[in-house]
């Protein structure tokens, strides 16, 4: 064996360990389940968070970006009268093993009527808010979405 098929082996697990890598990052490494029992779902109405009530609750979220939180549940009551619709909802995806939230099915929906979108909470972090979308069944989804409030400032402060 010669030293040139030793660089191409180097070279090649290498890159296969750097995607490994980045791959159970993306996937895994900054997501964690979180406790049901602490999720606490509201929707804005009036300028106010309500909350609501929901059952079959499942929740994501990671500490290293703003917007990895996602929420899978069910409504036991519908929304109050008065909640805030959110006009441009966008769902983002969530890691592949987070199964019950689809962010293409949701985003579909929400284009063709099938669901709506409303306020949670505004400015969750700075410049980003919580979505949910509905369900008229009573299943609800909910991401981290940044929101163009202050377009202007340009560079992240």
């Amino acid at each position: 064996m010669n030293w040139g098929k030793v660089a191409v082996i180097a070279i090649v697990a290498s890159a296969a360990a750097a995607g490994a890598g980045v791959w159970y990052a993306q996937n895994y490494a900054y997501y964690d389940e979180i406790d049901p029992a602490s999720v606490a779902l509201t929707a804005v109405v009036n300028g106010a968070e309500v909350p609501l009530q929901a059952t079959d609750i499942r929740a994501i979220d990671g500490s290293s970006a703003p917007n990895r939180w996602r929420a899978c549940a069910r409504l036991t009551a519908p929304l109050p009268d008065g909640a805030e619709p959110y006009p441009i909802a966008a769902p983002t995806y969530a890691p592949g093993w987070f199964d019950c939230f689809d962010a293409d099915q949701i985003g579909n929906d929400l284009q063709s009527g099938a669901a709506g979108a409303w306020l949670a909470q505004s400015e969750i972090h700075p410049d980003v808010d919580r979505v949910l979308a509905v369900y008229p069944d009573g299943r609800v989804f909910g991401w981290h979405q940044i929101n163009d409030k202050t377009p202007e400032r340009g560079v992240m402060d």
